[in-house]
């Protein structure tokens, strides 16, 4: 998916999106001030945030997905409800990561479901691309098997937040992903205790459902998705290196049988001679570190191989 979603953009976006629109998306995407109408409002807004935000978007929610699929590989949706999903970056990653299922995009933005549209007409010609307000009374449609909610709920109020995160609560499993900033690590850790009172059960990151060991203020829980820059996203984003690493936070959360890892690797592993350091949140002991030596054998190359979001046992 990642080619071909790259090939879709360079065939739709003639040109580099406007230079006022690209400022004005990056403004809100690092402000703090949620909103009760779209981010996206026109085709240059667009525009923009396809070519600025949507590869990285598209890594997350795919990375995010790839550790849900982690823990349930028998599971594999029939039908999948991407909430706030714009110009479909979580769509293109459900694709990626399951076949056979039928995609519906909500959005309250018309010009971002046009675009999705054009963008997913010759891989995904099968997605529904849907106008529906996101707040307060929305609802998921019955038999939806998967939902994802991705980089969505810090454009909302709190009431709004808990009435998406209620109605994604309703399917049997769903993923949200925020930016990996202390407040997306705040959303979604909100998002994840609301989704255990529900009944749901957390299998990704977190290797427990009970309360999370972070202390607010001291740290946060992210983690990062490299992505390939383009030619094109180069430019828009101003840099000169190949790629860039998307940090992002998440939580995936399911009503069928399941179990979490016994431990996740929370902080990049730190290689020294010989050993391997691992920060780990684990479920009896929280947050830990670990040093894994090289008479450990077969434990030391498996710690010299791990990546940061790795499950770990």
């Amino acid at each position: 998916m990642h080619e071909e979603l790259r090939a879709a953009l360079a065939g739709l976006l003639d040109g580099l999106p406007p230079k006022q629109a690209t400022a004005r998306l990056i403004t809100h995407y690092r402000g703090t001030t949620p909103t009760d109408a779209p981010v996206l409002r026109d085709r240059a807004d667009v525009a923009a945030y396809a070519a600025y935000r949507m590869p990285a978007t598209y890594e997350a929610v795919r990375a995010a997905l790839t550790a849900f699929a982690g823990r349930l590989p028998d599971f594999s949706p029939a039908t999948h409800v991407d909430i706030g999903g714009g110009t479909g970056a979580a769509t293109w990653a459900a694709a990626a990561t399951w076949q056979g299922h039928r995609s519906t995009v909500l959005d309250w933005a018309q010009p971002a479901l046009d675009l999705g549209r054009e963008l997913a007409a010759g891989t995904l010609p099968d997605t529904v691309w849907h106008r529906q307000v996101i707040g307060d009374g929305l609802t998921v449609p019955a038999g939806t098997d998967l939902v994802t909610v991705s980089y969505v709920l810090g454009e909302l109020r709190p009431e709004a937040r808990r009435s998406v995160v209620a109605a994604a609560s309703a399917a049997p499993a769903v993923v949200l992903i925020e930016p990996g900033t202390p407040a997306g690590y705040l959303r979604i850790r909100e998002a994840r205790e609301q989704l255990a009172a529900a009944g749901l059960r957390i299998v990704a990151p977190c290797p427990h459902g009970e309360r999370c060991p972070i202390v607010p203020g001291d740290d946060w829980c992210h983690f990062a998705a490299r992505v390939n820059r383009s030619s094109l996203h180069r430019q828009v984003k101003g840099g000169t290196l190949p790629y860039e690493d998307e940090k992002f936070s998440y939580v995936a959360a399911t009503r069928l049988p399941a179990s979490a890892a016994p431990a996740r690797i929370v902080r990049k592993p730190q290689l020294r001679k010989g050993q391997v350091l691992l920060d780990l949140c684990t479920a009896d002991e929280g947050l830990r570190r670990t040093t894994v030596t090289k008479r450990q054998g077969d434990g030391y190359r498996a710690a010299r191989d791990a990546s940061w979001g790795d499950d770990w046992s």
